[in-house]
């Protein structure tokens, strides 16, 4: 799920026609079996008079709903994420601010709308209200949504896969087993990089922290009980859904990343933004391709380098920055590092980074 887009007017592609399917049989068998949809909220972010609210309706069994839900789920092995059954169609009231609508879940059950509030919100944490209401029983929960308004100067947009948490993801085997087998409570951060992120935010007090990655929504709980348990600053996190598209067998990681980093950017202009990501994937082209884009809006990129096997594997890309040559487009400083103590102290030569 990246940013809200309409679906093409066309005749959906055939792996897309077999996972509905499945799901519709999988929806009809749990409803007999007393399973009702049930709200799970992500993170949004908006300005005072838009804001972009994310969930997803589920079809699930009955629960009272805890506080502790997402701490609950870091203890599970990763394949029990993926164990979902999606309610597609389904209506759902959404109330944030003076603002009242009502939506629709799409095929995979995501809400992901972005919607004007009417008398401007205050920047800072808001909370908006969605219930389902289709169902014997309306189920209603609250999305956290992270306003910002124009004294915001200073962000972060982080990858999570080997930039905050060892994923291994190069290494394919490795990273599947860390996804689908492992514990996800026994995941490592990456040594010194919670301690950088908090010193940007004892640098910059309201900054606003984003966490951007082609990981699937059904680990967000997971991730933000990881990145709480290690105390990174709180943020909104902004996966993908995995599985066939109505064009295709699989999304587009790098289509994603782009496309999200290119909402934020336009959303908020005033925003100066600091940049990390890993050398193992794609993070380096899509960066460079953002300045490009925007230029003026990224402060500096700062790119955590794999080790020993996984870089190999995963090639080495080029520096972020503008072309040479190229007087259109300035150069952003670029700084490069094997784990977050490295890259704090190739930061402190950036001029207003760790530094007000």
């Amino acid at each position: 799920m990246a940013t809200p887009t309409p679906h093409p007017s066309q005749r959906p592609h055939l792996a897309a026609v077999i996972e509905d399917r499945f799901y519709a049989a999988a929806g009809w068998a749990l409803r007999r079996a007393g399973w009702r949809p049930r709200i799970e909220t992500y993170t949004g972010y908006g300005t005072p008079d838009k804001v972009r609210v994310l969930a997803r309706v589920l079809i699930a069994r009955p629960r009272p709903v805890s506080p502790d839900g997402d701490l609950l789920r870091a203890g599970r092995r990763g394949f029990r994420h993926f164990l979902t059954v999606p309610a597609p169609s389904r209506r759902v009231r959404l109330q944030v601010g003076a603002h009242t609508s009502v939506v629709a879940s799409d095929r995979a059950g995501y809400v992901d709308v972005e919607v004007p509030v009417g008398a401007a919100l205050p920047a800072g944490w808001q909370t908006a209200v969605l219930t389902c209401l289709d169902g014997p029983d309306p189920s209603t929960a609250d999305a956290s949504v992270l306003v910002l308004d124009e004294r915001t100067r200073f962000g972060v947009v982080s990858d999570i896969d080997d930039t905050t948490m060892v994923t291994a993801v190069p290494r394919p085997l490795l990273a599947a087993w860390n996804t689908f087998v492992r514990h996800s409570s026994n995941r490592r951060a990456v040594p010194g990089m919670p301690e950088l992120y908090r010193a940007l935010r004892e640098a910059h007090p309201d900054a606003a922290f984003f966490y951007l990655s082609t990981g699937a929504w059904n680990t967000a709980g997971t991730l933000r009980a990881f990145l709480s348990r290690h105390e990174y600053p709180r943020g909104p996190l902004l996966l993908t859904d995995w599985g066939p598209t109505l064009t295709g067998w699989f999304r587009s990681g790098q289509t994603h990343k782009e496309a999200s980093l290119e909402h934020l950017m336009s959303w908020f202009p005033h925003v100066r933004w600091v940049l990390f990501g890993d050398d193992g994937q794609h993070d380096v082209e899509i960066y460079e391709r953002a300045v490009r884009r925007r230029p003026g809006l990224v402060r500096a990129v700062a790119i955590r380098q794999l080790t020993g096997g996984q870089q190999v594997l995963a090639g080495n890309l080029p520096d972020v920055g503008a072309p040479a040559g190229d007087p259109d487009v300035p150069q952003v400083p670029t700084v490069a590092g094997r784990d977050g103590a490295e890259l704090t102290r190739r930061l402190a030569t950036v001029p207003g980074v760790l530094t007000e």
